[in-house]
């Protein structure tokens, strides 16, 4: 624990961390890169060079800073954390390689102002959080592997079956190489795949959700072609125009925090916004596949019927469950008239049918997505606790 004093040191520079964060981290990443280049593959080289990955992570010290006195107030993001580190292969040894480049940045950046004492606060509290991390990781990584089918770092994956879904998304069945079965998941986990990236001359890791149902003898992921030359979109890329039928694929086992509660028997609304439909397919699909009565509301926006994915095979099931009713918003007019609504996802438009007493809602899209559905659910008197997101973008990214 902490002593009074080095928690006091740690709390005073949460302004300063707040206000020159970003320095800090992108100090922290060049340097830590500098000396330990072998750590390249583990993070995403289009979110490094983005900004975006600093900016998480000074988001991510600043928080810490703030909250050292109570640090239980952060126990969900560092779950969420936890679980991305696993689906990333971070170990317990990678921990005093980050806590000394970290330190060592603390010192550089800030000059003058960083005492020795003040280091040496920074170092217990790195240390504290470091344990808390590694030992919930140390659990995630237990259940990951003693599962049936479970595993921990990475394992070949054949594409069995590689299916167009829309003008961008295409999915990818894939089974284990060794012949072996795949593990149970929750509904709304992910996977990563690791590929390697020519123009990077690395080795990357990228999560993808899970877009089926568990309990297959396959996982499927299904994956948005990003635009060519942006560069968050190498590895989807690379799987949309090189990745065939019979190749095989790195994957680390499905991780994630963002999940269906199936212990509840409550009223269920996924609203989704471009391939943030991918988490809540896997969902419905679980629904429906365990002959849940859970009353169901699917929302989904996209910008026109080209681009979306999934139409038909949520048309499907809408007609045969009637527990089931689905809500398509599209941004631009359709001639055959798919959609239900035109312009933006918009609940209120919707609330008689898609506002349900004690109902959780499920939100997964575009971090601007994501905070217009919140903003618009508490709004209209939905609780926090009854409100479970997860964007697709630089707000997932984990430090």
């Amino acid at each position: 624990m902490l002593n009074v004093k080095s928690r006091d040191l740690v709390h005073a520079t949460a302004p300063i961390l707040k206000q020159h964060g970003v320095a800090l981290t992108t100090h922290f990443y060049a340097r830590m890169f500098q000396y330990n280049p072998e750590l390249k593959q583990i993070f995403n080289e289009g979110h490094q060079q983005s900004g975006a990955q600093q900016q998480a992570l000074a988001m991510a010290v600043a928080a810490y800073a703030e909250h050292i006195d109570n640090p239980s107030v952060l126990a969900p993001v560092l779950t969420h954390i936890a679980n991305k580190h696993i689906s990333l292969g971070i170990r317990p040894e990678h921990y005093p390689i980050v806590g000394h480049h970290l330190l060592a940045s603390i010192r550089e950046v800030l000059g003058e102002a960083a005492s020795d004492e003040l280091i040496t606060a920074w170092a217990a509290a790195y240390g504290q959080l470091a344990d808390v991390l590694i030992a919930e990781e140390a659990q995630l990584y237990a259940a990951a592997a003693f599962k049936q089918g479970g595993w921990t770092g990475w394992r070949g994956f054949v594409v069995a079956k590689k299916e167009v879904e829309s003008s961008e998304i295409t999915s990818f069945y894939l089974r284990p190489a060794d012949g072996g079965s795949v593990p149970d998941y929750a509904p709304g986990q992910y996977i990563s795949v690791r590929m390697f990236v020519p123009e990077w001359n690395l080795m990357q890791p990228r999560q993808y959700s899970l877009s089926d149902a568990p309990g297959n003898d396959y996982l499927r992921i299904s994956v948005k072609r990003e635009q060519i030359g942006n560069i968050i979109g190498q590895v989807s890329n690379l799987l949309h125009n090189t990745v065939n039928v019979g190749d095989v694929i790195d994957l680390a086992p499905p991780a994630g925090d963002f999940v269906l509660h199936q212990d509840r028997k409550t009223p269920v609304v996924l609203i989704s916004g471009g391939v943030g439909i991918t988490p809540m397919l896997s969902m419905l699909k679980h629904i429906v596949k365990t002959s849940s009565d859970r009353a169901v509301r699917f929302v989904h926006g996209c910008r026109n019927a080209e681009v979306h994915a999934f139409k038909n095979a949520v048309n499907q099931l809408a007609t045969q469950q009637s527990n089931l009713e689905k809500v398509f918003f599209y941004g631009e007019a359709c001639p055959d008239l798919s959609h239900d609504h035109l312009g933006y996802v918009d609940l209120v438009k919707i609330a008689d049918s898609a506002i349900l007493p004690d109902a959780d809602y499920y939100i997964c899209g575009p971090l601007a997505f994501m905070q217009a559905q919140i903003k618009s659910l508490q709004t209209m008197g939905v609780s926090a606790e009854r409100i479970h997101a997860e964007a697709f973008g630089t707000g997932g990214v984990a430090a």
